[in-house]
């Protein structure tokens, strides 16, 4: 075989058995909708809403890779003011600190405890 040869190999037939780290960790509209109407389009944070906020964003309470094959719930959305880009926003704060991903986590299992997860999940998706 000469040397810098190509041997193309045929593409493989079947699909992914399992879900991409993003599939995962994508919110759905329905997800959006229930921590929304939870937070009551206010910060979960600071109390912030409507005109007093640049933007309201649904922070991930844990990274999206380490979501199991169910993938993300109501309870693990948390709204939060934004950009999460910006410095000095509670979407930052959260995403950038070992506090403020603490507090995400806590939120979380609050939620859950409080049975405020809204979104039935079904057996077969």
């Amino acid at each position: 075989m000469p040397v810098g040869e190509l041997r193309s190999v045929p593409k493989p037939k079947f699909k992914r058995s399992k879900k991409t780290a993003k599939q995962r960790g994508k919110v759905s509209a329905d997800v959006y909708a229930e921590a929304l109407e939870r937070s009551g389009a206010r910060c979960e944070r600071c109390g912030k809403g409507g005109y007093q906020v640049w933007t309201l964003e649904g922070a991930h309470a844990q990274r999206r890779w380490k979501y199991g094959q169910e993938g993300v719930r109501s309870a693990d959305i948390i709204m939060l003011c934004g950009p999460q880009t910006q410095s000095g926003t509670c979407h930052h704060w959260a995403d950038s600190t070992t506090q403020g991903r603490a507090w995400l986590l806590s939120k979380r299992d609050e939620f859950r405890s409080d049975g405020r997860e809204f979104l039935e999940w079904p057996e077969n998706e």
